[in-house]
């Protein structure tokens, strides 16, 4: 298998009048690859400007960020044409790996604008450098810029940054330094979510457990399925007692706090999604947490309370008032 280390550059509206603003929000304007082979080694480059059709001013951002003029883009070819050769460039043993997650999708979004066959019917699995480098050298969690990371590595920065070329290219130095159990950590585009119940993600990885679900008319219909809100242990797929039952801060994340004879307590967490028809979905992680853990998550319980204890005062307290101030007689039962 070889890897396509891919970067987009893309444009915008500057004013958002455009009649197709909403439907290609970003215009691919460039494509830079470099492939490595399996044993993460260079075996071939590609790099295309391609010929605007929606946007014909640059957005003052990307003038400033990638120093290209519409000249230069009208010199290149339609996107239908260079996806043609990118796609034929690929081959077809291969795996995306981007600097960030927002390539994939807005490759998927040109792709849909132009009629051209979707790269999947359900989500990609790639390789996010950016998150690997987080994994493999600092804390998991934080996302660092590309010259961050080549900075940090001592690796000699012989081409600018900031084109689609130069930025897949530094991007693959930083991969083929990278041990294979780190490849490990994948991650999904979810573009075009998982059509059905069979076609949900589910995966282990060395410390936690992630699924994605398919596609809810809503919220209130995603946290009535079983699976969504099933807390199984995910080493050995025993259904578990919850010591904290599911709560949520903001009604955009929920947590739960399980328990299992075997491995010990494990932490459950939901981020609700939106999809771009106004639908939900769900990812859920689980990871086994220690007892010290569980204190943090017992404090973000209790202030999740409070604050519903507060709002519900406020509106109280606001439902009175009207009461009071309106004019007798005006409320009629």
């Amino acid at each position: 298998m070889n890897y396509v280390i891919m970067d987009l550059e893309w444009n915008q509206s500057n004013t958002g009048l455009e009649k197709d603003a909403k439907l290609l929000p970003f215009e691919i304007i460039e494509i830079g690859a470099i492939k490595l082979n399996s044993d993460k080694k260079m075996i071939d480059e590609f790099s295309e400007l391609v010929k605007p059709q929606v946007y014909h001013e640059m957005h003052r951002v990307t003038r400033r960020l990638i120093h290209l003029q519409m000249e230069q883009l009208e010199q290149g070819r339609p996107f239908t044409e260079v996806w043609a050769q990118f796609q034929k460039w690929c081959g077809d043993d291969y795996i995306f790996c981007t600097w960030g997650p927002l390539d994939l999708t807005e490759l998927q979004r040109n792709l849909r604008y132009y009629g051209i066959e979707p790269l999947s019917d359900g989500p990609i699995r790639f390789l996010d450098v950016q998150k690997l480098f987080s994994i493999a050298y600092e804390d998991q969690k934080s996302r660092r810029t590309l010259e961050y990371a080549i900075d940090y590595l001592a690796i000699e920065k012989d081409i600018p940054f900031h084109r689609a070329f130069s930025d897949a290219y530094y991007a693959a130095k930083i991969l083929a330094l990278m041990d294979d159990k780190v490849l490990e950590h994948y991650s999904f585009d979810v573009f075009h979510l998982p059509k059905d119940k069979e076609s949900e993600i589910s995966v282990v990885f060395d410390t936690y457990a992630k699924y994605i679900s398919r596609r809810f008319a809503d919220k209130a219909q995603a946290l009535e399925d079983k699976t969504v809100m099933a807390t199984r242990c995910y080493l050995c797929h025993k259904p578990l007692r919850k010591k904290i039952r599911w709560f949520s801060p903001n009604g955009k994340h929920y947590y739960s706090v399980s328990y299992c004879d075997k491995h010990g307590y494990m932490k459950a967490k939901l981020r609700i999604r939106k999809a771009e028809d106004g639908a939900v979905y769900i990812v859920k992680t689980e990871k086994f947490i220690t007892e010290a853990d569980i204190a943090g998550i017992r404090a973000k319980q209790d202030k999740a309370k409070q604050q519903r204890k507060i709002k519900r005062s406020s509106k109280s307290r606001n439902h009175q008032n009207a009461i009071d101030s309106s004019p007798a007689g005006s409320f009629s039962s």
